[in-house]
C-alpha cells in the first residue's frame, strides 16, 4: 500500500519505518527542513535501538522515502498516518494546531480518496473534530476522506520491537471499509507471519496480537486511559516505598510479591525518581484537563501527579543528608535520559535534580552515553565526562539518574578508590544495597530502610581499627 507519514519526530520516523519492514511504501514528510536534509542523508536525529539499521535497510531497498514536498506526499498517497507533536499548552490541554495544519494540508492536496489515521496522541473526540475540518477545508467536488484513530503504544528504548510485535492494535473507526484497510496494512503483522530481520535478532514473533475494533471515541480515550494508569501505578509503588522506609520493610520485596498477582503485575511497581519524558507527564496533564471540562472527578490522578513531582524533592532531602551542605561538593551524576536505552531528556527528573544541585552551589560532573551532547546545550554548567569513571573521581558522592544496564557492570571496586568518599545515591534502585555495603560504600535508595542500607556501614580503616582492639 502506498502510505504517507506526516511528522517526522519520535512516532512518525518508528512509524514510517516499520510500515516500510511490513512491506509498504512509505513517503515521510516533516515541516523542519533541517530533520529532512539529515534524514534525506541517512541521518537518524534520535537514537532508538534497530531503528537506523532498518531505516538505511528500506531506504535502499525503496521502500522508504523522505520528502519536503508535504502536498505531493498527500497526493500520491492512498493512506496518511498522521503523527505531528501535540505538545501540552499551559492550562494542561493539549495543542492541536498542528493536527488542524495537516487537515488544512490535506484538502487542500488530496484528489483521491483518502484514510486519515490519527497516529498523534490526542483528547477523545479529536477524531470528530478532524473529520468536520476536513469537511470544512475541502474543495468544491474535492476528494472524501475517511478517518480512523490507531493509538501509538511505543515505549521509548524498545519502539521497533513494540511496533513489530505488539501486545495490541488498537483502530477506532465508524465504516467496514476503514477497519478492512487498516487490517490490511497490519497484516502481517495480525496474522502472526512477520519475523524481524536479523538485525533485530531473527526472532520469531511469540504471539499473535489482538486487534480491538472500537469507536473513534474510545480508541483516542485508550491512548491517555492506558498512559495515566500507569502513572497511577508508578506513583503509588513510590509511596509504598516511602511507607517502607518508615517501618522497616524492603519495597523491592514488597512489589514482587505485589507482581506475582495476576490481577496486578510486576512491571511499572518500579519506586524511585517518579516518571519523565514526554508522553506520561503530558498525557496526565490532558486527561486531567478533559476530566475536569466535562464535569468528572479525577482527583486520584491529580495526586499521582503531585506524587510524582515530590520525588525530587524527596531525593534531595536524602543528598542534603547524606552531605550536610551542598555548595563547593563534587557531585557525580551517572544518567541524564528520562530513561534508558534513549537519548530523550524531555522533562527528565535528572535535569531537574542538577539544576537544584546547582542552584546550593554543587560542582557537578556527569556522564550518559546517549543523552549527553543534548544535556550540554540546556546545561552548559556541568562538566559531561566521556567515561563514567571520570565522573567518580574525587567525588563527595554518586548519584544514579537513569536505570542504564551499564551501570550495573561497572567496576564498582574501581569507583570506590576514585572517589574522596564512596556514598552513592541510587535514584532508581538499580544496585543492590548489600553488594554495595559489602564494597564499603555508603548507599542510599528509595524504599530500603535506613537501619539496614547505612546504619551498618563502617569504614574499612574503621572496620580494621574495631577489630584490633576486639583482640586485644
Amino acid at each position: 500500500m502506498r502510505i504517507s507519514v506526516i511528522g517526522c519526530g519520535y512516532v512518525g520516523l518508528v512509524t514510517g519505518t516499520c510500515l516500510a519492514e511490513l512491506g509498504h511504501h512509505v513517503v515521510c514528510t516533516d515541516n523542519d527542513p533541517e530533520r529532512m536534509a539529515s534524514l534525506k542523508a541517512g541521518v537518524v536525529p534520535i537514537y532508538e535501538p534497530y531503528l537506523d539499521g532498518m531505516l538505511a535497510a528500506n531506504c535502499r531497498a525503496n521502500r522508504l522515502s523522505f520528502s519536503i514536498d508535504a502536498g505531493e506526499a498527500v497526493r500520491t498517497a492512498e493512506a496518511i498516518f498522521i503523527c505531528v507533536g501535540t505538545p501540552p499548552l499551559e492550562t494542561g490541554d493539549t495543542d492541536l494546531s498542528a493536527i488542524d495544519n495537516v487537515a488544512r494540508l490535506i484538502a487542500a492536496e488530496a484528489r483521491t480518496p483518502k484514510l486519515v489515521v490519527e497516529k498523534s496522541t490526542v483528547p477523545a473526540q479529536t477524531g470528530q473534530q478532524l473529520k468536520r475540518q476536513l469537511g470544512h477545508y475541502r474543495r468544491n467536488g474535492g476528494a472524501e476522506f475517511r478517518v480512523a484513530s490507531n493509538p501509538e503504544f511505543l515505549r521509548e528504548g524498545t519502539a521497533v520491537e513494540d511496533f513489530l510485535h505488539p501486545d495490541r492494535i488498537v483502530i477506532g473507526v465508524d465504516e467496514e471499509a476503514t477497519e478492512r484497510q487498516l487490517r490490511e496494512i497490519y497484516r502481517p503483522i495480525l496474522e502472526g507471519r512477520f519475523h524481524c530481520p536479523m538485525h533485530l535478532g531473527g526472532c520469531p514473533p511469540t504471539h499473535s496480537p489482538e486487534l480491538l475494533v472500537t469507536t473513534i471515541n474510545s480508541a483516542e480515550l485508550i491512548k491517555h486511559a492506558s498512559n495515566s494508569f500507569l502513572a497511577l501505578k508508578i506513583s503509588y509503588a513510590n509511596v509504598i516505598a516511602d511507607l517502607c522506609e518508615k517501618v522497616g520493610a524492603d519495597i523491592k520485596e514488597v512489589t514482587r510479591a505485589m507482581g506475582l498477582d495476576s490481577r496486578i503485575g510486576p512491571r511499572f511497581l518500579a519506586a524511585g525518581l517518579g516518571f519523565g519524558g514526554f508522553c506520561l507527564p503530558k498525557d496526565v496533564q490532558a486527561f486531567i484537563r478533559l476530566a475536569e471540562r466535562t464535569g468528572v472527578d479525577f482527583s486520584m490522578l491529580k495526586e499521582a501527579e503531585r506524587v510524582n513531582k515530590r520525588r525530587i524533592d524527596i531525593f534531595l532531602e536524602k543528598i542534603r543528608q547524606a552531605l550536610w551542605v551542598l555548595k563547593d561538593k563534587q557531585v557525580g551524576v551517572l544518567g541524564l535520559a528520562f530513561k534508558a536505552n534513549t537519548d530523550d531528556i524531555r522533562f527528565a527528573p535528572s535535569l531537574e535534580v542538577i539544576r537544584r544541585l546547582l542552584a546550593e552551589g554543587a560542582q557537578v560532573r556527569a556522564y550518559d552515553r546517549e543523552a549527553m551532547d543534548r544535556t550540554s546545550v540546556i546545561l552548559p554548567q556541568i562538566q559531561c565526562c566521556r567515561e563514567p569513571y571520570e565522573v567518580a573521581r574525587d567525588a563527595d558522592a554518586l548519584l544514579i539518574l537513569t536505570e542504564w544496564e551499564e551501570f550495573r557492570q561497572l567496576d564498582w571496586e574501581r569507583i570506590h578508590g576514585l572517589m574522596a568518599r564512596p556514598l552513592v545515591l541510587d535514584g532508581r534502585n538499580l544496585l543492590e544495597p548489600k553488594a554495595m555495603m559489602k564494597r564499603g560504600f555508603e548507599y542510599h535508595s528509595f524504599g530500603q530502610p535506613v537501619e539496614t542500607v547505612t546504619a551498618r556501614f563502617v569504614p574499612p580503616q574503621i572496620s580494621k581499627v574495631s577489630e584490633a582492639s576486639v583482640s586485644a
